[in-house]
């Protein structure tokens, strides 16, 4: 015998979630505000066995068996502002008689039985099954774009069972919180509008009313019946909205600082290379006006999530204004870059020859420096110190030679590395022999606290197209090229000192990264390491970053909508050609159109071996946009979404001069035209 009792839903005892469940709790709360709900009984969690006393109440709600029920689960585990646990339980429907209503509820109390051997606790909700002529679920508020704004809504004729077990897709509704229609179709409308414009009004007002009582936007299951009375079936809050940015968030993206920086970042690595580029970055900026200083101030020009670097898109000029109507008659702009004009144009004569100074302070610092064992722990930190230093310098000269230079020659530091590389591989030399003998290849590969050193792969015939080991050795680069070399050669350096460091003080390389900058300077001091160093884990290498995105509540990547999905690509690499997409992994196709996220310097080895290159993001200035230009090769950059687009084996044409890119028809096999000839005859 089951152990039954039974509580009408407009009794007190009903809104009790413990013993009634949250779903029967919250129509209780909303049948004694007198929003409408169906009349019904609860068979709470834990009741005594009653069969006769149940038996009446089935009997008065059935008309004793003329009315068809529903039987549906109530659990205080379902239904809460931490989860719904939809679909978990089951609801029977369509009981006609006492006998399949005796076991309708057995099935209720039976799915509280958990895969794991536990079991929830479970209240049975009782109530007559509407025919209704249109259902759904009404969200008040936006869970898909995550607005509170505005409200969703998604019907289905009949009742909303099928809609929301998946059986049947809604057509679904905009609406602002007073009702209006904002939109007649939307990206989730399929079929037939169901619902006038008076009904939706009437959901509005039922969304708001159950806001203020249940204290937010709720997820609401409704009905209109033959005589378009509006029901409500069931409310719970949302528990799966959307994150959204809060407004004025700033855009942020990798942009160019993933050419630099690609991969995942330890916390020490943070401080040592990204917190320098930002120093630069800000510097260049502020010196061409091309950004207020309030702003400069507050906005760090170049941040991390999740330990990946990006930078303000807006304030690095990537973007566009965010009104741009008003951008163009904004006065304040044009009146900074007219107050940084004198500062640029002396600037501008002055550049190459404060760079030459600046690179040959550096070569020559670099040079006397001895082997860090050599140091003391004051002189490592010192020197540690430097570093930073000079990286900012370099990091605000390489941006404004970029801004402000417009050398002639493409020469690029990976190219003349990528030249070294080959003759030293036909040497059969070693990687540290190469680094040590030919510095320059350090181009070609990211800076790493915890991953080894590997220089990329080259093929036999590379020297062919790159050139030789001795142009390399008489490097005559850029001036941007050149401070892009030393920035590299400055990371490696704090590289060795900071392995260094950690052997003075018994870490491992893995450990040391896992430090703050005031840590390790404070422990070569003498201090003590943090007690907790042992116990830190490193990053996990966390996905790409999008293209551009905002940061919600919790730093929550909120990939930002492009305003036009058809906006062209920017074409850095003039020429035209056709072949297969292809990722960079696994067997390179002969036609290979090199489709990337960022141009990472280290896919260098690989540009003499593809027809194209396309990324998602980049500039005409990055290394693999020139070196895409100095071997001929066609390269678009700012393709968006390119990876998703055009994924591998996907034929394509590029327009390296347009920016166009075309998906074309697969080349048609000579047998497979035969076969369909001798077909057709």
């Amino acid at each position: 015998m089951l152990a039954l009792s039974w509580v009408e839903l407009d009794q007190p005892a009903a809104r009790l979630p413990l013993s009634a469940g949250s779903k029967a709790a919250n129509l209780a709360r909303a049948t004694a505000a007198g929003l409408p709900v169906l009349p019904g009984f609860v068979i709470p969690h834990g009741a005594g066995d009653d069969a006769e006393a149940l038996r009446h109440a089935w009997r008065e709600l059935s008309h004793d068996g003329a009315v068809p029920l529903v039987v549906r689960s109530s659990s205080p585990q379902e239904d809460t502002q931490e989860s719904s646990l939809a679909g978990q339980f089951a609801s029977v429907l369509d009981v006609r008689d006492w006998p399949a209503f005796r076991a309708a509820v057995r099935t209720v109390l039976d799915s509280a039985d958990r895969p794991d051997g536990t079991r929830a606790p479970m209240a049975v909700l009782v109530q007559p099954m509407l025919d209704a002529r249109v259902g759904g679920v009404l969200f008040g508020a936006d869970p898909v774009e995550g607005r509170m704004d505005r409200m969703l809504v998604s019907a289905v004729s009949g009742g909303p069972d099928t809609l929301v077990s998946g059986e049947q897709d809604g057509t679904s509704y905009h609406l602002t919180r007073s009702g209006r229609l904002l939109s007649p179709t939307t990206p989730y409308t399929t079929g037939e509008r169901l619902l006038t414009r008076t009904e939706l009004y009437r959901l509005a007002r039922l969304a708001r009313r159950v806001e203020k009582i249940f204290g937010g936007p709720q997820d609401m299951e409704f009905g209109f019946d033959g005589a378009g009375r509006l029901w409500l079936f069931q409310a719970r809050p949302i528990t799966a909205m959307t994150a959204r940015p809060a407004r004025g968030a700033r855009l942020l993206g990798p942009g160019p600082v993933a050419e630099t920086l690609p991969g995942t970042l330890q916390p020490l690595e943070e401080d040592l290379w990204v917190a320098p580029m930002a120093r630069g970055l800000r510097a260049a900026l502020d010196i061409g006006g091309s950004a207020p200083r309030r702003l400069l101030r507050t906005h760090p020009v170049v941040t991390t999530v999740a330990g990946r670097a990006a930078a303000d898109l807006r304030l690095l000029g990537i973007a566009p204004p965010r009104h741009r109507l008003l951008a163009r008659v904004n006065p304040l702009p044009g009146a900074r870059r007219l107050a940084a004009a004198w500062r640029t144009g002396r600037l501008t004569r002055a550049l190459p020859d404060l760079a030459l100074d600046l690179t040959a302070d550096i070569d020559r610092r670099l040079a006397a420096t001895p082997a860090p064992a050599e140091l003391s722990r004051t002189d490592l930190a010192d020197l540690l110190r430097w570093t930073r230093s000079a990286l900012a310098a370099l990091h605000a000269q390489e941006a404004l030679a970029g801004a402000l230079l417009h050398e002639s020659g493409n020469r690029t530091a990976a190219g003349a590395a990528l030249a070294a590389l080959t003759e030293c591989r036909g040497q059969r030399l070693t990687d540290t022999e190469i680094v040590a003998g030919t510095p320059v290849v350090l181009a070609l590969t990211p800076p790493s606290l915890t991953t080894p050193l590997r220089l990329p792969p080259t093929a036999a015939d590379g020297h062919r197209r790159m050139g030789t080991t001795r142009d390399a050795n008489h490097l005559t680069l850029p001036t941007r090229e050149s401070l892009r070399l030393r920035i590299r050669w400055i990371h490696q350096l704090q590289v060795h000192l900071v392995h260094d460091a950690a052997r003075r003080v018994t870490l491992s390389h893995r450990a040391v990264a896992s430090l703050r900058w005031h840590e390790l300077l404070s422990t070569l001091d003498g201090d003590s390491l943090p007690a907790d160093v042992t116990r830190r884990l490193p990053r996990r290498d966390a996905p790409p970053l999008p293209d551009a995105f905002r940061l919600a509540d919790d730093s929550v990547v909120v990939a930002e909508r492009p305003r036009d999905e058809a906006a062209p690509a920017q074409g850095v690499s003039g020429g035209r050609a056709t072949g297969t997409a292809w990722d960079g992994r696994g067997e390179r196709p002969d036609d290979a159109v090199l489709v990337v996220r960022t141009l990472d310097p280290a896919l260098a080895p690989l540009l003499p071996y593809v027809t194209a290159l396309v990324a998602q993001t980049g500039s005409p200035l990055s290394h693999l946009a020139v070196l895409a230009r100095e071997f001929k090769v066609p390269a678009v950059v700012g393709a968006a979404d390119a990876v998703q687009r055009f994924t591998p084996g996907t034929r394509l044409a590029v327009d390296g001069t347009s920016g166009d890119i075309r998906l074309e028809d697969p080349p048609t096999r000579v047998e497979d035209t035969l076969t369909r000839e001798a077909a057709d005859r």
